[in-house]
């Protein structure tokens, strides 16, 4: 996939979820001329300060100043979502659709139950989608590689496989994450505390790396160089 264009499908439990956690990785990866689609598993909804139609105009804005290629939600629910039959068919399908060469999925550690089945679903489903004798759409597909992204409800440190430079998207990336307000800034208080942990993640990760800030991704698997100077 060196120096070749690739095709990348963020996966999140809610619409948000992948904008906190590598929105920044997502507006370098297509100004670098990638496809990046995202599928959100669930609307969101219930929350204590959002309703259905809030959080699709909230996505909706989100979604167009990232510049995404494409955005699926699936009608899941919220607070409920179980990896099961069903949901790795649904997400199979969808990656047999969009055929991407890289998936992200939630890191693997939350206290947030929904995020810890998006990862479980994701890896099924990643599975299923290369199965030729199934009823599901779609041709068989099967994502080379998978990563994972921090966006969790626990103070955990992902020790990192890679972290991606987005000190020239980080700004951008506060405006998307921003763009939920019913979620991150429905008061003050709440968008100081939001925005200080970006800050807080964006700059340590970066401080790691030699840069103003960072997306940390880990992956269960380990990850080789076709040529030393990959590396900044």
């Amino acid at each position: 996939m060196a120096n070749s264009k690739i095709t990348i499908l963020a996966i999140g439990p809610h619409p948000d979820d992948v904008e906190g956690g590598m929105g920044g990785s997502i507006i370098k990866f297509l100004k670098l001329g990638h496809e990046v689609h995202i599928v959100d598993l669930t609307n969101g909804e219930p929350t204590p300060h959002g309703t259905i139609e809030t959080r699709r105009k909230e996505c909706k804005k989100a979604t167009d100043l990232l510049g995404l290629t494409s955005r699926t939600t699936l009608n899941f629910p919220n607070r409920y979502l179980f990896d099961n039959i069903e949901t790795r068919k649904k997400v199979a399908e969808v990656i047999r659709r969009v055929r991407p060469d890289i998936l992200f999925l939630p890191y693997w550690e939350d206290a947030h139950p929904d995020h810890i089945q998006t990862a479980q679903i994701g890896e099924a489903a990643r599975f299923y989608a290369k199965l030729t004798k199934t009823d599901m759409a779609g041709e068989p597909w099967y994502p080379k590689r998978i990563f994972y992204y921090l966006w969790s409800h626990l103070r955990v440190h992902l020790s990192p496989a890679f972290i991606i430079d987005i000190s020239d998207e980080f700004e951008k990336k506060v405006e998307v994450v921003k763009s939920y307000e019913s979620q991150f800034a429905s008061n003050e208080e709440r968008w100081k505390h939001i925005n200080g942990v970006l800050h807080a993640y964006g700059q340590y990760y970066g401080l790691l790396i030699g840069t103003q800030y960072g997306e940390p991704f880990a992956s269960r698997e380990k990850l080789g160089l076709r040529d030393i100077r990959d590396l900044i």
